[in-house]
């Protein structure tokens, strides 16, 4: 499995993915099968090491040069009998008697381009139409992805629709931040409020958070709390807040956390707020519906796919719906205690083993898969 993700700047939630994925690959293999990572040449690849997986092996190459490579079509095989690729950053084709598998996590190249840098555009939509067109079959995570896709761009390589999983959060941990409001030996409880609306991401003009932001205004004294790096768009929240006369005091801002950081940061919430303007899964989304916290989200397709009526759906880009879902929450009560009983009963549809076990059907039973002489 090509695990590069797991070494980028902002991993973001195919990092997650990637590193879920690669977990229960291993513990889900056939007889016979293991499960291996490969990266590009770090000076640093220790990120990319994942229990129960083997490597990674580490290409000779940096990421730079590889993705250019394999844009060109270069017939550079990064080893094994079936390669996953989490990404678009993917072998073009696999040799005779091999499987390759690409995961195409949403269509935001086509759909939302000004989220994304024209190079970022650019480089997306070739690498997925080069998926579709030459892999033994390609993975999304909701059935709104793979309707979008067949919108947007065709190819022979059959769509298969595999959701993601919630995460196997270690114990909870102190905050090690830079923001934190306590130092890292005291518990993170101490320095975050009694009660906050949450939103877990990369900090990115996609996700909505200046929407939600705009929508903190109107919902009483309740903070927001933003945990995630910040990503392209150079979206900054604490100017937003400003603009939209919110109190500094009422945004904290946490950057990237740790998994254990951030299920005490979840846990603790109460409510996830997801506005994103476009996503293909949300996995935050499941996440706070396994961990009993009620979500509100937007309206964006793969959110109300994945929700499945157990969150409170606003539209698109409306402050003053997502403020008033957002007070009906806070309030507390039998709603709120709703969206939680509803929220658990969903989440419990998703698992990573599933996951793996699809994927794992797809390379076992790919017509790909005939005897074949292949230079190792």
């Amino acid at each position: 499995m090509v695990a590069e993700q797991l070494l980028a700047p902002v991993p973001g939630g195919t990092g997650r993915y990637t590193a879920e994925l690669l977990r229960a690959l291993a513990e889900t293999a056939p007889e016979d099968w293991r499960v291996a990572g490969v990266v590009a040449r770090h000076g640093d690849v220790e990120a990319a090491r994942v229990a129960g997986v083997a490597g990674p092996r580490v290409l000779p190459v940096g990421r730079r040069v590889l993705t250019e490579l394999w844009r060109r079509g270069t017939p550079w095989w990064p080893g094994g009998d079936a390669v996953h690729a989490p990404t678009p950053l993917a072998p073009p084709r696999a040799p005779r008697g091999r499987t390759l598998s690409v995961t195409v996590h949403d269509t935001v190249p086509w759909t939302h381009p000004e989220t994304l840098t024209p190079r970022g555009v650019s480089w997306h939509r070739a690498a997925i139409t080069a998926a579709l067109r030459r892999a033994d079959g390609v993975v999304v995570p909701t059935r709104a992805v793979a309707d979008d896709l067949a919108r947007h761009v065709a190819g022979p390589a059959p769509v298969h629709v595999v959701g993601h999983g919630t995460t196997s959060w270690p114990e909870p941990a102190p905050l090690a931040t830079t923001e934190a409001a306590s130092p890292p030996s005291e518990p993170l409880r101490s320095g975050l409020p009694e009660r906050y609306v949450l939103a877990v991401g990369t900090v990115e003009p996609r996700k909505g958070i200046d929407v939600l932001i705009r929508a903190m205004a109107g919902i009483g004294d309740a903070p927001l709390v933003l945990a995630g790096q910040p990503g392209w768009g150079g979206l900054d929240p604490r100017r937003v807040a400003a603009d939209a006369g919110l109190p500094p005091e009422r945004v904290r801002v946490l950057g990237r956390l740790t998994d254990a950081e951030l299920i005490t940061v979840l846990r603790g919430a109460s409510a996830l707020a997801a506005p994103s303007f476009a996503e293909g899964f949300g996995l935050p989304v499941l996440e706070a519906m396994a961990a009993g916290v009620p979500v509100v989200h937007s309206d964006a397709p793969a959110l109300v796919e994945v929700a499945g009526g157990a969150g409170r759906c606003v539209p698109r880009g409306d402050a003053d719906a997502l403020a008033a879902a957002l007070r009906e929450v806070l309030t507390g009560g039998e709603y709120a205690r709703t969206l939680v009983r509803a929220g658990r009963t969903r989440a419990r549809a998703f698992t990573w083993g599933a996951a793996a076990q699809a994927i794992w059907r797809l390379h076992t039973t790919s017509p790909a898969r005939t005897p074949a002489t292949v230079d190792p």
